[in-house]
């Protein structure tokens, strides 16, 4: 019809768009940034990515654990194809016909990604229920109004990361607060358990740092135990100074992987933690370039083994999942942009 053919790189046939109870204080980091390129595996070497050392106190062992990054060779393979798939994105951001596709793509990802993380969490919408409820405001016969909370309040907290992204700002504690306020606006109780792991609930306190343990029940039967309320400030204010200290020494997915995975370690607020630390994960990969990696519900089982690995002190399988999830994204993104080429 006259209009400009996509770049080469852009055109069909190519790779397209469509805790342990263990009590912690961060102590360390890296010592000396090793080389990351992504240009030779034989650089990709294991190395402590975090050193994490428990609190002391009397009658109580110390020791170090050490969280390591093995570069499996399923792991390198995946950044690489990170990498590459975002490239093959770059190239088609300059093509003039694919231009009007580009917002709508990103209206489909916020939404995907809005309901994602919240069934992710347990909620009951459909993905369907989702998009009609943010799209006309109404909501479904027959499910909680707090699950369409929970998806309003997700998809602001999204364009708040946006906005966050383009104005550059830095990672800091106030901006984690800012996010879980959104995540849990009008909110009145979160999950809780007793001293006896029975299930009760407790008073929501959006954007505050919890006073109480928010331990998880697992389902056998053991709890899962987070930071105490008293060790949060501490390891919040070390884990955004690390952020901040390596965002351009890490690979970024390695950096949106280990923000993500700390975010969750810590478990800071009442409530919203995995839905605020997927959102740290896709800030940190969005001011890398990168698209939003969306963690399908239907990876859940898959998504929680990684995080029980990084738990044991193994980051690899974690950071192999998230990188996948990236590539899964990516591709989708480049499969739709494909379809308007031939359009």
């Amino acid at each position: 019809m006259g209009q400009a053919r996509p770049t080469q790189s852009c055109r069909p046939g190519s790779l397209f768009p469509t805790l342990p109870p263990f009590r912690w204080q961060a102590r360390d980091t890296i010592q000396t940034a090793p080389d990351l390129s992504l240009a030779r595996n034989d650089n990709l070497k294991p190395m402590n990515i975090i050193t994490l050392q428990p609190d002391s106190q009397a009658g109580e062992p110390g020791y170090t654990r050490y969280f390591t990054y093995e570069p499996t060779p399923e792991l390198t393979e995946q950044l690489a194809e990170a990498e590459r798939l975002k490239a093959e994105l770059d190239a088609c951001r300059n093509v003039d016909t694919l231009a009007p596709k580009w917002e709508a793509l990103y209206t489909r990802l916020r939404y995907l990604w809005t309901y994602h993380s919240n069934a992710i969490e347990g909620s009951s919408l459909s993905l369907s229920d989702t998009i009609f409820f943010l799209q006309e405001g109404l909501t479904v016969e027959g499910k909680p109004l707090k699950e369409f909370l929970d998806a309003r309040n997700h998809a602001q907290a999204i364009e708040l990361l946006f906005e966050f992204e383009a104005q550059g700002r830095p990672i800091t504690e106030d901006f984690l607060k800012e996010l879980n306020a959104l995540l849990l606006f009008g909110v009145t109780e979160t999950p809780a358990l007793d001293t006896f792991g029975r299930r009760t609930s407790k008073p929501a306190r959006p954007g505050e740092y919890k006073l109480r343990p928010n331990h998880v029940l697992l389902q056998d039967g053991t709890i899962h135990y987070y930071a105490k309320p008293e060790q949060v400030a501490s390891q919040m204010a070390y884990l955004c100074d690390w952020l901040q200290a390596n965002e351009n020494v890490l690979p970024p997915v390695i950096l949106a992987s280990l923000g993500h995975y700390n975010l969750v370690r810590i478990h800071p607020f009442d409530d919203g933690n995995g839905r605020g630390a997927r959102l740290l994960m896709n800030c940190l990969l969005m001011r890398a370039g990168y698209p939003p990696a969306i963690v399908y519900n239907e990876a859940r089982r898959h998504y929680i083994e990684a995080i029980q690995s990084a738990d044991q002190g193994n980051m690899a399988p974690f950071i192999t999942f998230i990188a996948q999830s990236l590539n899964v994204t990516q591709q989708e993104m480049l499969n739709a942009l494909r379809a308007v080429a031939d359009a």
